[in-house]
C-alpha cells in the first residue's frame, strides 16, 4: 500500500514541477517579448529626435541649449522645449543667490552642455 502512495506522490510532484516550469517560461518569453518592444519603441524614438533636429549654417541643433527651472525646491534641466527633462539635479533653489533665483524662476537659459555642465559643476555640493 506504501509504494502505491509514494508512486502517486512522485507524479503529483513530476506533475507540479513541469507545470511550474511551463509557467516560468512562459513568463520570461513574454517579459522578454515586453522588453524587445521597449528597446524597438525606443530606437524609433531615437530616429524621431534625430531627424527631428534642426540645423543651421553654424551645425547647431534645437537640442543644444537648456533651461534652468525649479522644480520641488531642486533645479531640473529642460531641453530647450521646457517639457523634457534633460536631468535632474540635487542642488537646492533656496541655497542659490537671489538673482540666480529669479532667472531660474523665469526658465534660465543655457547654450550649451559646456556652460550647463559648468553651471552644474559650481553649485552642487
Amino acid at each position: 500500500m506504501k509504494s502505491k502512495y509514494s508512486i502517486g506522490f512522485l507524479s503529483c510532484c513530476a506533475c507540479l514541477i513541469i507545470a511550474m516550469t511551463f509557467a516560468y517560461q512562459f513568463s520570461y518569453q513574454k517579459a522578454k517579448a515586453r522588453a524587445e518592444k521597449l528597446k524597438l519603441e525606443e530606437q524609433q524614438t531615437m530616429e524621431n529626435e534625430d531627424s527631428s533636429s534642426v540645423t543651421t549654417g553654424s551645425k547647431a541643433s534645437k537640442n543644444d541649449c537648456y533651461y534652468l527651472m525649479e522644480v520641488n525646491g531642486y533645479i531640473v534641466v529642460y531641453f530647450s522645449d521646457k517639457k523634457t527633462p534633460y536631468e535632474y539635479t540635487d542642488i537646492h533653489y533656496d541655497e542659490l543667490p537671489e538673482l540666480l533665483r529669479q532667472e531660474i524662476r523665469n526658465g534660465k537659459y543655457i547654450e550649451s552642455t559646456a556652460e550647463l555642465y559648468g553651471f552644474l559643476e559650481n553649485y552642487s555640493s
